[in-house]
């Protein structure tokens, strides 16, 4: 064993942790060294959005005392900032150990003589966002790893409005977290009194606020019978997106049963992403038994979400990401206008790795469009930039994401849900479908098609790896990708853009990223972005062109399918 790893292994074993905790090294020690190596041969990251990994035991695993130090680290910081006093509010999700890090997190806290305001129960991770916005609090924290495999936890930080943490805070609070070196620096109890419990009464408030989104509920009532089926993927969004879809006026929904239970171990699936078709099987076979019109899912801590429609042929199709968000985007955009509530200072977000249809949308409709930079925290930085100068509609990402009104800072499953159910009714009253609608847009806006591809390098040198493939595309970048000229190549890290062609350079105005974007002469665009919490680098691309009409919607379509292959192997990934 390495003589670092062992020594934080033996300091553990020796310090103040619970008998639980130290058999379990001492299991790993006789049954799985490599095992024991990984849990211990770093620190788990606080990142700018605070931490995620595996369960267990050791510095680099989520557990009591990972989930403890991050805790005063940034009640430390919160009390710099704020002298006069304090007050949190924190959620968990259904995953296992999350009631437990939420209520570890609630006592740290407490014990700062910091304010509590901590969930009676698993709720949405949006709902956090509002109560923290609604109570005035000037922090908050969530307990979920989002739409990661079981094994994972995770512990998201807030900031007083309500978004997860920027600049100057993401990277003051992880200093503060860096100095918290021993679980002897945690307060760890004292303070049970500095904690009330909240529920049902914020989950009212939320709902309503969520009810107030509503454009059209006098075609919801035309079209209450609309055949939903929602699925909550064994999590937290079966606590309220029920009741909302019911305020809104919808009486025909239908929960999918395997999944309607709150399930850490998440038994249907492998992986509890909507994102994926296999998380959403069960879905679409009630969906097709049912002849429904819209199919809904939402993921463990109900941020993200997914929808299913019938296609031209009748079978059931899993709209991307992107498309969602065209759609819904449109429909605020389109609708609002025709209601005649639109405004003339309207404005929408999105990020510089989503289509570019959103843009086209935004012109056509003319509404300001505004691109930041991967994540819902920076959407929320541009509408506070912006407040009481513009008015912020819709913000949403191709990571199946979407922000609507101001009253939350984060991404919201459960408000987009009944949304999208809203717009099925919209489109139905003009004897459409929401797949129609798609392809009406994009005859209307240009048809643009986005393709996904995830890198993953395990292992200790995982991130090594791919740091060593960005700083490859920096240092030489191609020239042209699949026999198109790179026009624009965009460095977010270095916050510089050149056109290679042509030897012009531009300042890029937003914060560093480690993002490279490349566009080419043709229209599209590649960006690659690597994970900050995982050894993992993304690669988005766009393709576009023009759809004359939509009965050459299936010919183009593969056309623009076959292009983005091309570009993947011209790119050798």
């Amino acid at each position: 064993m390495d003589a670092a790893i062992q020594a934080k292994i033996d300091t553990w074993l020796n310090g103040n942790f619970d008998v639980a905790t130290k058999e379990e090294i001492k299991k790993l020690q006789t049954e799985n060294t490599s095992e024991l190596a990984d849990a211990f041969y770093r620190n788990l990251e606080f990142g700018t959005g605070g931490l995620r990994g595996l369960m267990g035991v050791g510095t680099n695993r989520m557990n009591k005392y990972t989930v403890g130090m991050a805790t005063q680290g940034y009640a430390n910081y919160l009390k710099q900032c704020f002298p006069a006093g304090v007050s949190v509010a924190i959620a968990h999700d259904s995953r296992n150990n999350s009631r437990f890090f939420a209520e570890t997190t609630a006592n740290v806290f407490a014990a700062n003589g910091i304010k509590v305001y901590l969930f009676e129960a698993l709720r949405p991770t949006p709902e956090l966002s509002y109560a923290i916005r609604t109570l005035k609090c000037q922090g908050g924290v969530v307990c979920t790893a989002s739409h990661n495999p079981k094994e994972y936890n995770g512990y998201k930080a807030y900031w007083d409005d309500g978004s997860q943490l920027v600049p100057p805070h993401d990277k003051n609070v992880i200093k503060e977290v860096d100095k918290i070196v021993s679980v002897d620096d945690v307060k760890w109890s004292g303070g049970e009194t500095n904690i009330t419990i909240i529920g049902k009464e914020m989950d009212e408030q939320y709902m309503e606020m969520v009810k107030g989104l509503s454009v059209y509920p006098e075609v919801i009532a035309k079209h209450k019978d609309l055949k939903i089926v929602y699925t909550p993927i064994h999590g937290t969004g079966i606590t309220l997106l029920p009741q909302v879809l019911k305020k809104f006026g919808f009486d025909n929904v239908h929960i999918v049963k395997e999944q309607s239970e709150p399930d850490g171990n998440f038994p249907t699936v492998a992986y509890p992403n909507p994102e994926e078709s296999e998380a959403m099987s069960y879905g679409l076979k009630l969906a097709e038994q049912l002849d429904a019109d819209i199919l809904c899912g939402t993921d463990p801590d109900a941020d993200r979400l997914a929808i299913g429609v019938k296609d031209s042929k009748g079978n059931w199709v899993l709209m991307n990401g992107n498309q969602t968000a065209v759609l819904a985007f449109n429909y605020l955009m389109e609708a609002r206008k025709a209601k005649g509530v639109a405004k003339p200072n309207d404005m929408v977000i999105t990020t510089i790795v989503t289509t570019p249809m959103i843009d086209a949308l935004a012109k056509g409709n003319g509404v300001a469009c505004y691109r930041v930079l991967t994540g819902f925290k920076w959407i929320a930085a541009m509408i506070r930039e912006k407040e009481g100068k513009e008015n912020y509609v819709i913000g949403g990402e191709e990571s199946f994401g979407l922000m609507i009104g101001d009253k939350i800072r984060d991404k919201d499953g459960v408000s987009a849900v009944a949304l999208l159910c809203e717009m099925a009714a919209y489109e139905k009253e003009k004897g459409r479908s929401l797949y129609e609608k798609m392809i009406d847009l994009y005859v209307q806006y240009g048809f643009y098609k986005e393709n996904l591809i995830s890198i993953t390098k395990k292992g200790m040198d995982g991130q090594q790896q791919i740091a060593a493939m960005m700083e490859s595309y920096r240092n030489n970048p191609p020239k042209t990708i699949n026999g198109s000229a790179v026009v624009q190549l965009l460095d977010y890290e270095l916050q510089n853009g050149s056109n290679p062609q042509t030897g012009e350079e531009w300042k890029i105005e937003l914060p560093k990223s480690n993002v490279l974007q490349f566009i080419l002469a043709d229209g599209s665009s590649i960006s690659a972005r690597p994970s900050g919490t995982e050894p993992k680098i993304k690669f988005y691309f766009s393709v576009n062109t023009k759809l004359n009409n939509a009965t050459d919607f299936d010919k183009v379509n593969k056309e623009m399918d076959e292009k983005i292959k091309a570009v993947i192997a011209d790119m050798k990934l």
